[in-house]
This record gives C-alpha cells, structure tokens and sequence, in this order.
C-alpha cells in the first residue's frame, strides 16, 4: 500500500507541473494579447473622439469663410457637407487601422459599393450634376420668371436635384434639373428691359393714318414707355380682313404686363371714340348666276 501511495504522489508531481505550465502560458497569452488589444481600443477611441471634434472645428472654419464668398448658399452647403462625409471616413477608417482591421480591402469595399450605387441611381447623379453646374452658372435666380421645359413660372427655390416654379396662378411645379440643363432655359427676367409686341388690325375701311397717330399718342402718353429704345408703330400687314398694325414699345421689366394691359384696353377705348373699327374675320363669297 505504502507503494503505492507513493507512486500515485510521485505521478501527480510529475503532472501538476506540466498542467501548471499550459494554464500559465494560457493566461500569460491573454493578458498579452488582451493588453494589445485594450490599449488598441482605448487608441482608437480617443482617434474618434479627437476626429469627431476637430471635424466640427474644420466644418465651422470651412462654413464661415464660404460664407464670406460669393459662393451660392446652396453650393456652400453641399461643399460643408462633402467635407464632413471624407472627415468622418477618414477618422473611421483610422480608428479600425488602429484595432488592426485590414483597410486596403475596406476601401476597395466602399470603392465598388459607391461605383455600384452610382450606376443605380445615374438619373440622381444626372440631376445632382445639372443642378451643380445651374448654381454654378446661373442663368436664373430665385424670383426670376422663367419658363423650363415649356413652363412659365416664378423661381422660388434652387435645389440639387430639382427646381421649384410657382405657376401665375399658385400652383408650385418642381422640375428635375437634369431635364432643365438639356432644354431651352428663357428667363424673362434676366434684362433689365423689355418690348411689349402687340398687332392691331383696324379695317379696310377706316382711316389708316388718323389710326397710327392714335396708336403713336397712346404710347407717348404713358410714361412707363421708354423713350430710347424709342417705339415703334408701323403697319406690318395687309390681312384678309384687316390691316395689321405692329405696335412695340419699350418698358422696364418689371412694367412689362401692366402695360400690355393697359395698352390694350386703351387702344379699343380710343379707337372706338374716333370711329377706327376693328374688324370680325370675315370672309365674302360672289355667286355668279347662270342660265
């Protein structure tokens, strides 16, 4: 028996050791690895807070001297927030080098995911285009009456992706920009001067000379007509029931349709107080008789 015990002593301190090694090696391992990876996660952590707050820092520096520029508010706000966008993924991808993420295939990743969306949504990127490059050149403004894409309306707001128009009786129409910067752009609003067309038909009959006076006295009366470019009034056609006066005078933008409107109701009130008539289409029709 005392053999025995013993041998059984002797082979538990020959294996206790062995056993004490490989838990020891084990925790030595952890604490290693663990440590590397504590301190790695504490660098990473202080890489985002450090990135998050200098970014705030750059965004505002970047905002305010933008906004001493000429530089459209719009352009300004997409400019700050594509420098916060590349801010925030350079502090990520610095953050995730520091745990010892491989970031060569990270961004390779976001590289193909952005060249895969970009194909999904070329139609965004067509109007995000446009509508950089219409802030950029600005052939109209807000406020400006324009028409786009055969629609008259009054810019009220220029965005990325679209264009928003209030129609002359309050309708708000929004057009894509990328449809804006493929087609005619007019903008009614761009001079500071405008020529009022109208055509007069008076008839055969009444008396064409005592009519242009009529017409020249109307235009010199009204003071919103220019006096250079000076007016024009003159007979542009002899029509199959009228004789067709053109009458152009020149006016300030903005007096554009007051006058036309006044113009026109004048011209009737006038020509009817001196006997000018303007005629009906009419047409006459000859019947020969036969035996």
């Amino acid at each position: 028996m005392a053999g025995e015990a013993e041998t059984v002593v002797a082979t538990a301190a020959g294996t206790l050791p062995a056993e004490l090694g490989f838990i020891e090696k084990t925790i030595k391992t952890l604490t290693t690895q663990g440590g590397e990876f504590a301190t790695n996660l504490i660098w990473a952590s202080i890489i985002v807070f450090a990135g998050l707050t200098i970014s705030k820092v750059l965004i505002s520096v970047l905002s305010n001297v933008l906004k001493k520029t000429k530089i459209d508010v719009i352009i300004i706000g997409f400019l700050v927030s594509i420098a916060r966008f590349v801010i925030l993924i350079t502090v990520f991808i610095a953050a995730l080098k520091r745990l010892g993420v491989d970031t060569t295939s990270l961004v390779t990743l976001v590289g193909a995911a952005g060249l895969a969306i970009g194909f999904a949504l070329q139609s965004s990127l067509q109007n995000f285009t446009a509508g950089f490059m219409l802030i950029i050149f600005k052939p109209f403004k807000n406020g400006d009456l324009v028409e786009l894409t055969n629609t008259i309306g009054i810019v009220e707001k220029i965005n990325i992706f679209s264009t928003t128009l209030r129609s002359g009786d309050n309708k708000e129409i929004t057009v894509s920009n990328g449809s804006i910067y493929t087609s005619i752009i007019t903008n009614y609003s761009a001079r500071k001067t405008r020529r009022v067309d109208l055509i007069v038909g008076i008839s055969y009959e009444s008396d064409l000379k005592k009519a242009k006076n009529i017409l020249t006295d109307i235009l010199n009366d009204d003071p919103r007509v220019l006096k250079d470019p000076a007016p024009v009034v003159a007979v542009s056609e002899l029509a199959n029931s009228s004789v067709n006066f053109v009458v152009r005078p020149w006016v300030a933008t903005d007096d554009f349709w007051p006058v036309k409107f006044d113009l026109t109701e004048k011209i009737k009130l006038k020509f009817d107080e001196n006997g000018i008539v303007i005629p009906y289409p009419q047409m006459y029709v000859h019947l020969n008789k036969t035996n």
